[in-house]
């Protein structure tokens, strides 16, 4: 006769599924989370067709929602990447989140890895949802989509950085403040919907070295022109990632 072994064994998950687990949860967050949902997808989208449909803006020449579009997937990446993650990542850190977190068998770099995933996951609903908005208003986009992904993961890995160190370093609040400024800031600054040529030709070229210009503009040079992968905004957008990730990982406090 078999007898059963009902011996506990107890012992952690393997690494990949905590992190999926985790990756899970960070995503039920987000989408359970209004005031993110508005951020992260309504907003975009209503700027897309705002500025698609109506003649505010003056793009030159070429269809209007082929400039717009590219511009709001790059905002979209922020949004999600740096203004959602810090303002999320400050208030678990305030509550305790991460300090309850750190003391489960999740390692902080798994913690890290699945907000990464978490992102990445709540991008591509992003991007399928503004693609199929912009291909509907006529949008037609060229180019290489390998080429416009590089460029996506690099934005995401840039804001993640920045995102990670102002949730990391300030207080909850202040991270929920100036994280909204930096966002209509870099919004209204960063060529998503005004084109940079139409500021002063002074601040021109500072503008142009923002992570979000270089996204803007390596997007829409890719998707909207066809060129091959830009390598100056590749460079720009690789340098403030392992910046701001540097830093993040130097200053982050947990508690």
């Amino acid at each position: 006769m078999t007898t059963l072994d009902l011996t506990p064994s107890p012992g952690a998950a393997p690494l990949p599924r905590m992190v999926l687990a985790q990756a899970g949860a960070e995503i039920k967050s987000t989408l359970r989370n209004g005031e993110q949902l508005l951020l992260t997808l309504i907003i975009p989208v209503l700027l897309l067709v705002g500025f698609s449909t109506t003649s505010l803006v003056n793009v030159g020449r070429g269809s209007r929602v082929a400039f717009i579009a590219p511009g709001v997937i790059a905002l979209a990446v922020m949004s999600t990447a740096f203004t959602g993650q810090a303002i999320a990542t400050g208030f678990e850190r305030r509550y305790g989140v991460l300090k309850r977190l750190g003391a489960s068998p999740l390692s902080r770099a798994g913690l890290m890895l699945a907000k990464t995933l978490a992102v990445i996951a709540v991008e591509v609903v992003q991007v399928v949802v503004i693609g199929a908005v912009a291909l509907a208003l006529g949008w037609r986009p060229a180019g290489s989509p390998l080429a416009a992904l590089v460029l996506i993961l690099l934005g995401t890995a840039a804001f993640s950085g920045l995102g990670l160190l102002m949730a990391g370093t300030l207080r909850a609040e202040a991270t929920l403040a100036g994280a909204n400024l930096v966002y209509l800031i870099l919004l209204g600054c960063g060529g998503v919907i005004f084109p940079l040529t139409a500021f002063p030709a002074a601040v021109e070229p500072v503008l142009r070295l923002l992570p979000i210009s270089a996204l803007t503009g390596g997007l829409r040079s890719v998707l909207t022109d066809g060129a091959a992968l830009p390598l100056g905004a590749v460079a720009i957008l690789a340098a403030w990632a392992a910046v701001s990730l540097a830093l993040a990982s130097r200053t982050f406090r947990w508690e």
